[in-house]
């Protein structure tokens, strides 16, 4: 099997001193049975725990932040500290099975980005996440166009470049893999799934309920943002018929001789609207996303200018 010769290992973690040693002693054995020439990057989000220290003594860089910024802003931190142009990210917490990274590298070379889909046979995600998790990724699907069998898996690897590109529109919280994903699904980059089991995590979730709500608000903007028609488009078709039904009903069963005002109103709001996602959708399509050579300054250079961090005076091992 041929995998990338130089990766960066990123993993952003916040208060996983139960799970953080576990997880790299499993990735150093990875690394080191599959002699792959890595570097692990540690960023602890502001942890309350000695997450850090059980870091540092597991022979990695870590870096940390003064105060807890997200777990977007770590992976940020993480992909401009990286020393090489293929990045790998996972979570502290054991929950993603590592021994599938050298599988997903080698995919990398036929794919701009390949994701950690939670979708094998032994998966323990909580009940109380699938209604939600089920809703957002038919809705993602909907609005890219394309199935999305994992919508925001923490396990993938990906062109650091490629990424650096999307930086001005990533997010500081959880919905940076979502956002990711739906920015290179809806600009037609290749996107390699591989299946993969999910573990029981250690320790305490993160998320929150109302984080299902945030979510749902996160692919609404991506949608403006991508593909505004298919946002804009059901409510134009919902006013249109309105109108149309009304003016039937106006016309044909009560036998007015004028046509309602709220008829009048929803044909208006129907054109509007459709006028407005139409340029939208040109805007978006001639504008575009991505801001290709925003970034030009190296990984060292640009975490200088992060204030929140602390850096090692020692290179990666």
């Amino acid at each position: 099997m041929s995998v990338a010769s130089n990766v960066t290992i990123v993993i952003p973690a916040y208060c996983e001193a139960e799970a953080i040693g576990e997880t790299l002693d499993e990735l150093q054995a990875i690394v080191a049975r599959c002699e792959l020439a890595a570097e692990v990057i540690v960023v602890d989000d502001g942890s309350t725990d000695n997450t850090a220290e059980i870091a540092a003594g597991e022979n990695v860089r870590v870096i940390r932040h003064k105060r807890q910024r997200g777990y977007g802003a770590a992976l940020k931190t993480g992909i401009l500290a990286a020393t090489t142009e293929i990045v790998a990210i996972t979570d502290a917490d054991g929950t993603y099975p590592l021994e599938s990274l050298p599988v997903m590298l080698d995919e990398l070379q036929r794919a701009d980005m390949v994701v950690g889909s939670r979708t094998g046979k032994n998966v323990r995600i909580p009940l109380i996440r699938r209604p939600a998790k089920w809703f957002l990724n038919r809705f993602a699907n909907y609005v890219c166009g394309k199935r999305i069998p994992d919508l925001n898996s923490g396990f993938r690897v990906f062109s650091r470049d490629l990424v650096l590109e999307y930086f001005h529109i990533l997010p500081d919280g959880f919905s940076w893999t979502t956002t990711i994903t739906l920015a290179l699904m809806c600009d037609n980059y290749a996107i390699n799934y591989h299946t993969i089991d999910y573990r029981q995590r250690k320790g305490k979730s993160k998320i929150v309920p109302w984080d299902a709500m945030n979510f749902a608000m996160l692919i609404v903007r991506m949608a403006i943002l991508f593909r505004p028609l298919r946002v804009m488009l059901p409510p134009a078709l919902i006013c249109f018929l309105y109108a149309v039904i009304k003016t039937i009903i106006d016309l044909g069963i009560v036998g007015d001789r004028m046509v309602s005002a709220s008829a009048v109103l929803m044909m208006n709001t129907a054109v509007n609207i459709t006028f407005l996602g139409m340029i939208a959708e040109a805007i978006a399509t001639h504008v575009g996303r991505r801001r290709p050579g925003s970034i030009v300054i190296s990984g060292e250079r640009a975490l200088a200018h992060l204030d929140d961090e602390q850096h090692p005076r020692t290179p990666p091992q």
